[in-house]
C-alpha cells in the first residue's frame, strides 16, 4: 500500500500500521472501513480519526476519507525541518494527484505559520496550500517572521 500522504520520500517505503476499535475489510470491493480511535502510522506520517474509509485497488490506496472531531494528520515533508500538522472534521485524500482536501474547521500549521478556513486543499507533492471555499468563507493566516540571517 502507498501512504495516505507522500511527503517524506522514505515514508512510502515504510510499513503502514493501522489500529482501530473495529475493521470491516471487503477485498471484493476494495473498501476498507476502520472505526473507533483510528491511528495510522507510516514513517513520519501519523493520521488519527474516528472513522476512516479507504478505497484499495491493486493493493494500493486510491482514495481515503477520514472523519473526526477533528481528524488529525502529521508528516515531515522532504527538505523541511518542521512537521506539517493538519486537522479538520473531514479529510479527503486523492492518491492520483497526491492531494488532501480538509473540510470544515480546517487548519494547517508548519513552522508556526497557520492557515485556517472551512476548506483547504494541500498539494502534498508540491507542498502548496490553497485555502478558501468562497460563499463567505474567510481565510485566516498567521505568518511568523523569518530570520533573515543578517545581524
Amino acid at each position: 500500500m502507498n501512504t495516505p500522504v507522500q511527503a517524506l520520500s522514505s515514508d512510502r517505503d515504510q510499513p503502514m500500521h493501522i489500529e482501530a476499535d473495529h475493521a470491516d475489510i471487503n477485498d471484493q470491493t476494495g473498501v476498507h472501513v476502520y472505526t473507533g480511535n483510528v491511528v495510522v502510522t507510516q514513517g513520519s506520517m501519523r493520521l488519527t480519526a474516528d472513522h476512516l474509509t479507504l478505497q484499495i485497488e491493486a493493493g494500493e490506496i486510491v482514495e481515503g476519507v477520514a472523519l473526526g472531531e477533528p481528524a488529525t494528520y502529521k508528516q515531515r515533508p522532504d527538505n523541511k525541518d518542521e512537521d506539517v500538522f493538519a486537522e479538520s472534521l473531514r479529510m479527503e485524500y486523492y492518491a492520483g494527484d497526491e492531494r488532501i482536501v480538509l473540510i470544515e474547521q480546517a487548519e494547517i500549521t508548519q513552522a508556526g505559520d497557520v492557515f485556517r478556513s472551512q476548506r483547504i486543499v494541500y498539494d502534498v507533492a508540491r507542498d502548496v496550500v490553497n485555502a478558501g471555499e468562497g460563499k463567505g468563507d474567510r481565510v485566516r493566516i498567521i505568518l511568523q517572521p523569518r530570520n533573515s540571517g543578517e545581524e
